[in-house]
């Protein structure tokens, strides 16, 4: 809610990012950002303190990670490639299952993948278009050049560049990409729109993908309740520290929050929280013989510091 109204001052009436405080020169009159104030800060940090002491918990979406994702993208490369068959709404409710067809399918795993790798709002992935995106066939990359991040609303966005990943078809953004513009080309001569498109009966809005990424979870028996459109963002931060062993300072620059380090808790908030589900069991922390992880397949280790 705070950030929210932070950006209207600061974006609508052009108040900056600035903290609200007294103009030296003129004194009476304030200058800045209202909610960046002392006293609203005290005030938040006040209701969070009376919140934990009432017995409520703050809770963030579930992060999403590797194993989920694999599972939907098994379940969703098998479903039946009927997309000219038209579904009646008596159908849907009597079959919650064919919520979406092949096409929406893949279409929400590329939407997933690129939102969990690059670490992106549901609301900046939804702007991408098919001008955006660039094929790169001498290296086998993807470059995504993002027209809109809510970190960047004045330019200076940063490419990304993804390559392929032939040891995890699951995980790699190429083949997600590549497959998602061979369905859609078989009914456009020219592509220069939304990659995502809207799905029939929506609006195209954040809410309704987030309730067809719901029911994609229920197609894998996953509940839904916990995961919001900020799973990805947060499960990426954590594929990248905790399965790709990348420093913060990497994810930090990639996820573009290293131009303004204002809230350095930020990072730490997406790596931990108690709804996500713990990566090694708390008996297992100094176990010689915990389980081995799957093989690295660049050198083949198994081990936990592999």
């Amino acid at each position: 809610m705070r950030a929210a109204i932070s950006h209207k001052f600061g974006r609508d009436y052009g108040l900056g990012t600035q903290p609200w405080m007294e103009n030296h020169v003129y004194p009476g009159k304030f200058v800045g950002n209202p909610s960046l104030s002392v006293t609203v800060s005290q005030y938040m940090i006040s209701l969070r303190r009376r919140k934990v002491h009432s017995g409520e918990t703050v809770t963030s979406a579930r992060a999403m990670d590797e194993p989920t994702l694999k599972e939907l993208w098994v379940f969703n490369c098998a479903a039946k490639r009927n997309e000219h068959v038209r579904i009646s709404r008596k159908r849907k409710a009597e079959h919650p299952e064919d919520w979406g067809g092949f096409l929406i399918r893949m279409m929400l795993y590329l939407l997933y993948l690129v939102s969990f790798l690059c670490l992106l709002r549901f609301d900046e992935a939804l702007r991408i278009t098919w001008h955006d995106v660039t094929f790169q066939g001498s290296d086998f990359r993807v470059r995504l050049m993002l027209p809109f991040r809510k970190t960047h609303q004045h330019g200076g966005i940063a490419p990304f560049y993804l390559y392929a990943n032939i040891h995890k078809p699951w995980m790699c953004p190429v083949r997600a990409f590549a497959v998602w513009w061979l369905l859609t080309s078989q009914n456009n001569d020219h592509l220069d729109g939304y990659v995502f498109r809207k799905k029939v009966g929506s609006d195209g809005s954040s809410e309704s993908f987030l309730e067809c990424f719901r029911n994609n979870l229920l197609d894998i028996s996953v509940d839904p309740r916990p995961y919001g459109t900020h799973s990805f963002r947060r499960g990426g931060c954590q594929y990248l520290a905790m399965v790709l062993r990348w420093p913060f300072r990497n994810i930090c620059t990639w996820g573009g929050w290293a131009e303004n380090f204002d809230n350095p808790s930020t990072i730490f908030k997406y790596l931990l929280s108690w709804t996500d589900s713990p990566f090694v069991e708390r008996e297992d922390y100094f176990n010689p013989d915990r389980p081995r992880h799957d093989p690295c397949p660049t050198c083949g280790r198994t081990c936990a510091c592999a």
